[in-house]
C-alpha cells in the first residue's frame, strides 16, 4: 500500500473547517462563554488529570449530549451557535468528533491543538483530586 493513510485524509479534512484552539488561549475561550468538553476516557483522567471546568462527556453519546435539538442534550448547550471545545488526549479524536458535531449544525464546535497532552505541557492543565474526575459526568 502507498500513498497517504486514509485516516491522515480524513483528519486533515476534518480540521479544514475548524479554527482550533491553542492552549494558551483556553482560558480566554471559557472566559468568553466557551464549553469545554473533555472525552478523554476515565483512565486518562485518572493518570494525567482532570480539566478544571470541563464537562466529561464519554465519546461513545457526544452527539447525544450535544445535539440543542435532540432530547438528550446536556443544559448547557441549548443553542447551535454555543462555542463548544472538544479535548481528547492528543487531539486527534477531538478533531473528527469537532467534525462532527459541525455536521450537526454546531457552528462553533472546534477542538484543543495537541489536546490534553499539549496543554499539560502549556502548564495551563491543573491536576485536581478524584471527585473532579467524575464531578460532571454526563
Amino acid at each position: 500500500m502507498t500513498g497517504t493513510p486514509a485516516i491522515d485524509v480524513l483528519l486533515a479534512a476534518a480540521r479544514a473547517d475548524l479554527a482550533r484552539v491553542k492552549p494558551c488561549d483556553l482560558d480566554d475561550e471559557i472566559a468568553a462563554g466557551a464549553l469545554v468538553i473533555d472525552i478523554r476516557p476515565i483512565e486518562q483522567r485518572q493518570r494525567d488529570g482532570a480539566i478544571p471546568r470541563a464537562v466529561i462527556i464519554d465519546r461513545n453519546v457526544l452527539e447525544w449530549r450535544l445535539d440543542p435539538s435532540g432530547p438528550h442534550h446536556i443544559p448547557e448547550v441549548t443553542d447551535a451557535g454555543r462555542r463548544i471545545i472538544i479535548v481528547c488526549n492528543q487531539g486527534y479524536s477531538s478533531s473528527l468528533a469537532a467534525a462532527t458535531l459541525r455536521k450537526l449544525g454546531l457552528r462553533q464546535a472546534t477542538d484543543l491543538e495537541g489536546g490534553y497532552q499539549e496543554l499539560k505541557a502549556a502548564h495551563t492543565a491543573e491536576a485536581v483530586d478524584q471527585r473532579e474526575l467524575t464531578r460532571r459526568r454526563v
